[in-house]
């Protein structure tokens, strides 16, 4: 079977050091330990990294080092990237404001993943902004992507047929 192609954005990896969340943290360490296993390819940008950057140094550090434990490929921002990005706010799926956001989801489907996985309920783990990005998958034609909570793909496995 073929390995699913996921995309961590920067909240997964927060709480790998998320004291005030244990539930959301034991469940990012089981997804953690699944990766360094070798079950997915993981897919990261440079968003996620200029997120950390904004880190304390102290949480930066950690979860720097734990990023330096896994393989993962980076996701090229190219133009392409950006337009998907820019089309998330002209469609009102999200906001200027959610730019990250936006380049996050962009991010993912510009490089081929199954599964975009993350914590922010806000702006990427709600019905408004899955069957946004469906629409724009649609449109696009870039193809289907699972949008789930690092819980729910550990429980839910998903099948890359």
């Amino acid at each position: 079977m073929k390995k699913l192609r996921i995309y961590l954005d920067t909240s997964v990896i927060s709480y790998l050091d998320a004291q005030d969340a244990p539930e959301k943290m034991a469940d990012t360490f089981r997804l953690w330990e699944q990766i360094l296993d070798g079950r997915y390819n993981v897919v990261l940008s440079d968003v996620v990294f200029d997120e950390l950057n904004d880190c304390e140094q102290k949480k930066r550090s950690v979860l720097l080092a734990c990023i330096g434990r896994i393989n993962y490929d980076m996701a090229e921002e190219n133009s392409d990237a950006l337009a998907i990005a820019r089309r998330f706010i002209d469609f009102g799926i999200l906001t200027k404001k959610s730019l990250s956001d936006c380049r996050h989801i962009a991010a993912a489907l510009v490089s081929g993943c199954d599964v975009i996985t993350s914590w922010n309920f806000k702006h990427i783990v709600n019905d408004k902004t899955i069957n946004g990005t469906k629409a724009i998958v649609a449109a696009e034609g870039y193809k289907d992507i699972i949008i789930c909570t690092p819980a729910m793909l550990i429980r839910e496995g998903f099948d890359n047929d």
